[in-house]
């Protein structure tokens, strides 16, 4: 069936989607995520920084600073969330990666094993949400080359 549209209702079509609205709200919830990890000593955001608090605190300064850029300019959202996406993916893969195959010393002090249930959560909610903005930020990519 041929179907008309019109300019009004390509307009009125939202373009800040579900997922660009999950984005914003995951970078506002870093207030969330420092709470936790300051007062609570509960860090699930960046568990793989965990040895290294002013590597972590300049990761809560990249993401407040992400939140005010998105804010600042929402047509940047997407750009914005791939890139720290990235970032944030190599940084994971990275981390995981260096926990299972190196062995350090504090590791058979403490039986603490390759991977603490922090740095699994951690995987899981940084990862998940940082490949939705990765995969977001390379289709909008495309789009933006096909105009």
């Amino acid at each position: 069936m041929l179907q008309l549209v019109t300019l009004e209702s390509a307009v009125n079509t939202p373009t800040h989607t579900d997922s660009g609205k999950i984005l914003v709200l995951y970078y506002a919830a870093t207030v969330v995520f420092v709470v936790l990890d300051v007062a609570f000593h509960f860090n699930i955001r960046v568990a793989f920084l965990a040895d290294l608090p002013m590597a972590r605190a300049a990761y809560y300064g990249v993401c407040f600073t992400c939140l005010a850029l998105m804010l600042w300019r929402p047509a940047w959202t997407v750009l914005i969330s791939a890139f720290e996406s990235l970032v944030t993916l190599s940084a994971l893969i990275i981390g995981m990666g260096m926990r299972t195959l190196l062995l350090t010393d504090r590791q058979f002090e403490t039986g603490t094993g390759f991977v603490t249930m922090p740095e699994i959560y951690n995987f899981m909610l940084a990862g998940g949400i940082a490949y939705l903005a990765w995969v977001k930020g390379l289709n909008h990519l495309k789009n933006m080359n096909k105009r």
